[in-house]
């Protein structure tokens, strides 16, 4: 039977010590193809590497970093450091080998998880306070310079709320990573609340498939499911169609964290393309009643080829892009919506599975205050979060605390948004991303691109500013357009007539179903897919004429 879990305190430590206790013979956590760990199991392999970590001489504020892909040991070394009052710095495994050293230097990490696929990014690296590297494969000691203590058991550590848990570096679209410091509190609280947006209980099965170092797959994919006894299951290699399709039929699981990219992609490849392939075909799509029906028969197999009992597919970390959230509510597919930053323990507001409204992100979390500031006459402006979630700052680096939290704690999330009558929440876009048009009206680049990217064989696009008018970058789906278009693969290379003929065609349908202000001077067809974030933004900084400029000085 359901029931909320309310930790008291709001600490990890009493949270992982809770599940151990009560539901002992319960599966924790597992590779697809490998052998569960029950959380008896788990409780004592923890209480292994919490001595390690004490005999390394490391005590209650330390900082340990973990870097490493998604398995089970990841699972066991966060909850080891967190609930022995250790700081976590978890480290996204596709940073760069500069950002790596950066993060380390900065954050002042003692010792190091490290997975023996990313060994490679840190061996060759000058970090003068890292004393101890633990390879997580195996949670052995491979290299300390640190004295190494006798100690038979844990010492009793006070945890206590307020205590930082977790420092996480962002990687984000502007291009400056910060250390988000989470408190105890922080985390257990959006943990304890995800449960108003689905009910969870032993029997869930969650598959992972987000970096664990990326809060939205921490929190929501990993300290609730342990939270409440359920099961979560990694995959061994990155989640391509090959590699997903099987631990889905094998696994079955009820629960998923994913971005909208995952489905986006499946979207376009099995729906729109079909579709879209001859006047009939779309003629028949177009049409309201045939496509609500075939949505519905797509739903019904996509539902099979999850497994056949996902209850929840959440879906956060950017903006979903329109037909393809029509197409999963007329599908019937157990859609949820998220929203929030690292800097909010990810979760401000949500809709669960019944609660969707087509691009609305939904309802503020329980317990949580949100408010549009200052807002305009259409009612957006910025918003703004008041709530035991929002982080305790930024790591050594007041200034920039001071210009995201009021003397009063409300955090400016730098997001425009507006509220409906019923208070969902509706997301315009990042406010450094709007673009001020001639007359001064506000132009908000993602509302284009969504019109873009709906268009046939487009994959992702970019509005940016240049010389005061809007150029679109596009990145398109080469292989399908070149089923339809014969040899368009050489014509783009070629530079030829019909590329330009194409591309001005292109842009004058694009223009057509934007306003005044909101036309498109010029569009830049992409020759590789666009720099992104672990949760699957584009790097807009990157492709800005002011960053091409620094880059060449």
């Amino acid at each position: 039977m359901n029931r909320k879990i309310e930790p008291n305190p709001l600490t990890l430590t009493n949270l992982i010590n809770n599940s151990i206790q009560n539901f002992a013979a319960s599966y924790a956590v597992s590779f697809v193809n490998g052998t569960p760990l029950t959380y008896s199991e788990m409780g004592r392999k923890m209480e292994e590497v919490s001595l390690l970590l004490f005999s390394l001489g490391l005590k209650k504020g330390d900082k340990v970093a973990l870097l490493s892909h998604n398995m089970p040991n990841w699972v066991i070394a966060y909850f080891s450091i967190v609930s022995n009052g250790i700081i976590v710095v978890p480290i996204l495994p596709d940073f760069t080998i500069e950002e790596i050293q950066n993060v380390m230097i900065h954050s002042e990490s003692k010792a190091i998880f490290i997975s023996d696929r990313l060994l490679p990014k840190i061996q060759e690296l000058d970090l003068p306070d890292l004393g101890a590297w633990i390879l997580l494969d195996e949670l052995s000691l491979i290299k300390n310079d640190r004295n190494l203590v006798n100690v038979n058991k844990i010492p009793n550590i006070t945890v206590i709320e307020e205590d930082t848990a977790a420092i996480i570096y962002t990687s984000g679209t502007t291009g400056r990573s910060k250390g988000v410091m989470l408190s105890h509190r922080n985390l257990t609280f959006i943990a304890m609340q995800s449960y108003t947006f689905q009910p969870i209980n032993n029997h869930d099965v969650f598959l992972s498939l987000l970096p664990l170092s990326h809060t939205y797959e921490n929190t929501i994919g990993m300290i609730y499911p342990i939270m409440y006894g359920s099961v979560i299951y990694y995959l061994e290699k990155p989640p391509t169609p090959a590699a997903l399709l099987p631990a889905l039929a094998k696994i079955r699981p009820t629960m998923m964290l994913a971005v909208p990219l995952i489905m986006e992609k499946l979207f376009k490849s099995q729906i729109q393309s079909k579709f879209e392939a001859s006047k009939f075909r779309s003629m028949i799509y177009k049409t309201p009643l045939f496509r609500i029906l075939i949505h519905r028969f797509a739903g019904k197999k996509l539902y099979q080829s999850f497994g056949g009992r996902i209850k929840f597919f959440g879906i956060g970390g950017a903006k979903i892009d329109y037909r393809v959230e029509r197409f999963l509510k007329e599908a019937r597919f157990p859609y949820a919506i998220g929203y929030g930053l690292t800097e909010t323990s990810p979760l401000l507001a949500g809709a669960g599975t019944h609660q969707t409204k087509l691009q609305s992100t939904g309802f503020a979390v329980q317990g949580v205050d949100l408010k549009i500031n200052n807002p305009n006459s259409k009612g957006i402006g910025e918003i703004w979060a008041k709530g035991p979630n929002v982080m305790q700052g930024y790591f050594k680096n007041p200034e920039a605390t001071a210009e995201v939290i009021s003397n009063d704690g409300w955090f400016s999330t730098g997001d425009l948004g507006r509220f409906d009558s019923h208070k969902r929440l509706y997301i315009k876009g990042r406010m450094k991303n709007t673009i001020v048009g001639a007359s001064g009206e506000n132009i908000y680049p993602e509302d284009i691109e969504t019109i873009i990217n709906d268009q046939q064989f487009v994959l992702e696009s970019l509005v940016i500013e240049e010389d005061g008018f809007l150029v679109a970058k596009v990145l398109l789906d080469l292989d399908n357009l070149e089923k339809n278009i014969e040899h368009f693969k050489s014509v783009i290379e070629d530079k030829k007539e019909k590329h330009l003929i194409w591309v001005n065609n292109f842009t004058k349908e694009v223009n057509a179903k934007l306003n005044r202000i909101s036309q498109i001077k010029r569009i830049d067809i992409m020759d590789e897919p666009f720099e992104k974030t672990a949760s699957q933004k584009i790097k807009r900084f990157l492709y800005t004429k002011q960053n091409k400029k620094n880059k060449k000085s």
